[in-house]
């Protein structure tokens, strides 16, 4: 049974930091992709970071670029988003998402049913 267990949302005031986690279990982890994507309410889910594996380098979201930082542990089967300089626009449901594309066959999309974020004063 496929599983991706999301954690260390919250309330944090702008300027603050916090780290997420994703437990991962289930599927051959170290062979997906895995990414965080958030939605705020009223938007389009959308793609903050992502590491295809641990050799690779990340990318990112502009909006994140600089204050986001995307990790992962496959030892541990667990990835990590520390944010940093959170600002109130970064507010949103976050994912944690894992993908696997094989050529020929397509994209296998595995998904966590999110942890909260809230920057507010």
């Amino acid at each position: 049974q496929v599983q991706l267990v999301e954690s260390g949302g919250g309330l944090v005031q702008p300027g603050g930091s916090l780290r997420l986690s994703c437990a991962a279990s289930g599927f051959f982890f170290g062979g997906y992709a895995m990414s965080w994507y958030r939605q705020a309410p009223g938007k389009a889910r959308e793609l903050v970071a992502t590491m295809p594996n641990s050799d690779s380098v990340a990318d990112y979201a502009d909006s994140v670029k600089g204050r986001f930082t995307i990790s992962r542990d496959n030892a541990k089967n667990m990835v990590y988003l520390q944010m940093n300089s959170l600002k109130s626009e970064d507010s949103a449901v976050y994912y944690c998402n894992a993908a696997l594309v094989v050529t020929g066959i397509g994209r296998t999309d595995y998904w966590g049913l999110g942890t909260q974020v809230t920057v507010s004063s």
